[in-house]
């Protein structure tokens, strides 16, 4: 039980059974996980009601950029990853002259715990659309998405396919944070469809400027399905539902 619902809360739901309103031990549960289910879908548990968290997010990520290797930073944006198991990470993602970097920002502890950095010259593919997958499979998500690939010519292998910790693969899928309909602020910092833009652009200019040998220049842009190759996902099927991969206050912890 969330500690936001309190001892006094929840003693008036267990003395409802002793009196007419009767509520059963099923009927308490039930209503105990929607109650939970609707605290950590409610997005002000995020990191928009902390005063100054966002301001310093940003400074924290923009004093990790190069700016001998990197270039300069052209914008900033507050999405969601999606993995091949179809799990929901929490990402802060920059565009700069030459690179493409993901941050994994600890929003309760104000901290840059992972970057990954990836040359938009080798950036070869932007998909846009809808989340499919595979006909048998049990999961799904709403939504759009934008996946950009940066190897054409390497599959994913298939141990890598079944392996839900595995990084190894030549793309990256973001989709819309939670937190972008609280206000104007973060409806433009989690525009993906600015996102796809800007790098589109982008990456064809470091094309032009940077061309790598032996690969096609330019950057194909699609409008297609996003497919994830999952069929059962329990793991992903709870974290995204009490979104363990956002930073949020839960209780008198966050992670």
């Amino acid at each position: 039980i969330p500690s936001f619902m309190g001892q006094n809360w929840v003693r008036i739901i267990l003395k409802s059974g002793s009196s007419s309103f009767c509520v059963s031990d099923k009927q308490l549960a039930v209503l105990v996980m929607l109650v939970t289910h609707l605290y950590y879908n409610d997005t002000r548990a995020f990191l928009s009601p902390q005063p100054g968290t966002l301001n310093q997010a940003i400074k924290d990520v923009e004093a990790l950029v190069n700016k001998e290797a990197d270039g300069s930073v052209h914008g900033m944006w507050l999405m969601a990853e999606v993995d091949h198991w179809n799990n929901e990470k929490e990402r802060l993602v920059l565009i700069t002259d030459n690179t493409l970097l993901v941050f994994k920002y600890d929003f309760m502890m104000f901290q840059c715990e992972q970057i990954q950095k990836i040359s938009l010259n080798f950036i070869d593919r932007i998909s846009y659309g809808t989340f499919s997958f595979p006909k048998r499979s049990l999961l799904q998500r709403e939504g759009e998405g934008v996946r950009i690939f940066w190897d054409r010519l390497r599959e994913p292998s298939f141990s890598s396919r079944w392996n839900p910790f595995a990084t190894d693969f030549p793309f990256i899928t973001f989709t819309y944070h939670p937190v972008r309909n609280i206000s104007d602020t973060f409806a433009a910092l989690c525009d993906i469809q600015n996102f796809r833009e800007k790098l589109k652009d982008a990456a064809q200019k470091a094309h032009t400027m940077k061309p790598v040998p032996g690969k096609a220049n330019g950057v194909l842009v699609l409008n297609q399905q996003i497919h994830i190759d999952a069929y059962v996902g329990a793991m992903s099927f709870l974290g995204n539902q009490n979104k363990l991969g956002y930073s949020m206050a839960r209780g008198n912890i966050g992670f």
